[in-house]
């Protein structure tokens, strides 16, 4: 039966961010198709992990600051995993950060750590369990690119680099290990109603613009995404690999 494709059950999921937002989101849907479910945030996931124990599935949660972090602690966050949960099967790379500065004015500070948290941390986690992925022949890596990666944005320079690289990021990585039977793609959210998201809601002619141009007519939320997830992560998509998937209610197309 074909839904027995989408089913994740035996499967360890880590997701980073989960706390909140997108990534809690991911975290659940997960869990409802039957993976265990490692967080791993810098703050409080109890929350996310109290909704995945509900469901019946693991959890642990582990802790880093992805602006302090060196690629050593993020591989170890992954042998932290791994010693509770045993291999990490599905990764979701979903925590990001953003600071809206114009250009001339940006400050090194800000490039660095949004750098940091929105590309390097998703290269050295996709490199932490990318080699057990590739010993065992299968594995799945999705990242969180974004509208930024195919748009420049206006004040949002890091981040829409950091976007960009991710998206490039997903391809390369996709080429060297499809072989190995590990797909890598990334889901391009549009306009979603999340923290990050706050500034642009707050300001309420910006927000009315960004509406009217949607075609879908209104904002997303964490629950558009889950289906994108589970099918990423799922056998279902084993033939889907180094793709930018949008989740954007017709943005892009408009």
């Amino acid at each position: 039966m074909i839904l027995d494709a989408f089913r994740l059950d035996g499967k360890v999921a880590l997701v980073t961010g989960s706390s909140r937002g997108l990534g809690q989101g991911a975290a659940v849907a997960l869990a409802e198709a039957g993976a265990d479910v490692a967080l791993l945030d810098r703050g409080d996931a109890s929350e996310t992990a109290a909704r995945v124990t509900a469901l019946g599935r693991r959890v642990v949660r582990v802790q880093r600051d992805f602006t302090e972090a060196t690629p050593e602690q993020l591989h170890s966050a992954v042998d932290e995993i791994a010693d509770a949960l045993g291999q990490v099967d599905i990764l979701i790379n979903n925590a990001g950060t953003i600071r809206r500065t114009p250009a001339v004015d940006y400050a090194t500070a800000d490039w660095n750590d949004v750098l940091r948290v929105n590309l390097d941390a998703v290269f050295h986690l996709s490199q932490a369990v990318g080699r057990g992925m590739i010993e065992r022949g299968w594995g799945r890596i999705i990242s969180i690119a974004s509208m930024m990666s195919f748009q420049g944005g206006v004040f949002v320079p890091a981040y829409t680099a950091s976007k960009h690289a991710v998206a490039g990021l997903t391809k390369a990585l996709a080429n060297e290990w499809a072989a190995s039977g590990v797909t890598v793609n990334a889901i391009a959210p549009g306009y979603m109603a999340t923290d990050n998201t706050a500034a642009l809601r707050a300001d309420a002619a910006r927000a009315a613009s960004i509406s009217a141009r949607i075609p879908a007519g209104r904002w997303g939320t964490p629950d558009d995404l889950q289906g994108a997830f589970v099918f990423l992560a799922s056998d279902a998509a084993a033939y889907v690999t180094g793709t930018v998937l949008p989740v954007d209610g017709g943005w892009l197309v408009r």
